[in-house]
């Protein structure tokens, strides 16, 4: 990354935090190539398209804030051991980009590698029957099973069950949030939200400290369409939030599965509807998606080498190289969370030459890595 995309970057960030400035209103900035200015005014911003009251936003949330944000992201993102992705990071999924206004942020907590890996959401109702829970648990088990990753809301109900049944097999879960990364949504799955910040991973396009409304729901099951391959709907009313994702996913030209149900059941009329309509195929085993999605086994083969390659090297390396006292230090610090040059340099005051030293021999040795930004992780 330049250093002009890198300014890109920290203004679209900087933009994403402000209450009240939207998707279109930081794609403008974007257009106009503002982050080419060291400073604006009022009328810079209303020149560019935005309204009066984003205007007086920008310029009031600039008049206490340094313009330049950190590469890192916030303080209290630091504290949650949470990560910031941006389309300009080459971690941000690749899928997602093809989709209509992307995330210009997402707040992600957890295995980032499992964004690289193919998805497939399973959404339904909140209070699903009996039928509609053994579904639900039974497909995400058997695709997580086949290595694919698990994508749902982390609502009561239908998502729940998905979310636990893959994070038991290899392909794992993805849980997008309505709320900011830190805070979840419903309380009532804190144990579920703790186990998949471990083992899976969680995603927010929310700041942290913004209020939860209505319209976040839409955007988290746009998210969760976006992020997949196909959509899954097991349960749900004609009116439903899945319905809302199936919606998404048929607009994204994504392939779309409904699990059929109960003529009689009003926890069925969305899935059998998007049947009756032609609009979904209907589902009746995982196995299915695999059928429909000719390319989708060999997709996930390639990432199961490309993971076994991964871990091959770095057991190697690891068990191979000793480390020094100097990179266990910096191995330490690491292990806390991400850090930049700087940050490194400023807590263990080595020479800025000599640091980069061994950071680069931390790299070859497999036990870091360099993310874009130039922030360093431990692997």
């Amino acid at each position: 990354m330049d250093t002009w995309q890198q300014q890109e970057k920290e203004m679209v960030l900087a933009f994403h935090e402000i209450p009240g400035i939207g998707w279109h209103a930081i794609k403008k900035a974007v257009k106009h190539q503002l982050w080419r200015k060291e400073s604006w005014t009022r009328d810079d911003l209303l020149n560019i398209g935005l309204r009066p009251s984003q205007a007086q936003k920008a310029v009031d949330y600039f008049r206490e804030h340094a313009w330049r944000c950190t590469t890192s992201g916030s303080v209290k993102m630091k504290h949650c051991g949470a990560s910031i992705l941006t389309p300009y990071d080459a971690q941000y999924p690749a899928l997602l980009k093809e989709c209509p206004q992307p995330p210009w942020v997402l707040y992600a907590m957890g295995r980032l590698e499992l964004l690289t890996r193919p998805a497939v959401a399973i959404v339904g109702t909140r209070v699903p029957t009996a039928y509609g829970s053994h579904v639900a648990t039974r497909m995400a088990r058997e695709l997580s099973a086949a290595g694919v990753t698990i994508v749902s809301g982390l609502a009561r109900g239908v998502d729940s069950r998905a979310h636990e049944a893959a994070l038991e097999e290899r392909g794992g879960t993805i849980a997008v949030l309505p709320t900011p990364i830190d805070d979840c949504y419903p309380p009532q799955n804190q144990s579920l939200y703790r186990r998949i910040a471990e083992r899976g991973l969680l995603l927010s396009e929310n700041p942290l400290g913004s209020g939860l409304h209505p319209g976040q729901f839409h955007q988290r099951n746009r998210v969760i369409a976006g992020l997949s391959r196909a959509t899954i709907v097991v349960e749900g009313a004609s009116r439903s939030g899945s319905l809302i994702t199936a919606s998404h996913a048929r607009d994204m030209d994504r392939e779309l599965f409904a699990v059929p149900g109960p003529i009689n059941s009003p926890k069925s009329e969305g899935p059998n509807e998007l049947i009756a309509n032609g609009m979904a195929i209907l589902m009746h085993s995982a196995e299915q998606v695999f059928q429909e999605l000719l390319w989708l086994r060999g997709m996930v083969e390639a990432c199961d080498r490309v993971d076994e390659q991964h871990d091959s090297v770095a057991s190697v390396a690891k068990e191979a190289e000793p480390t020094t006292s100097e990179e266990r230090k910096v191995l330490a610090l690491l292990c806390e969370r991400p850090m930049s040059l700087d940050e490194l340099q400023e807590l263990t005051a080595f020479p800025f030459g000599h640091l980069s030293s061994i950071l680069l021999n931390l790299c070859i040795k497999r036990r870091i890595e360099q993310q874009t930004g130039s922030l360093y992780m431990v692997l």
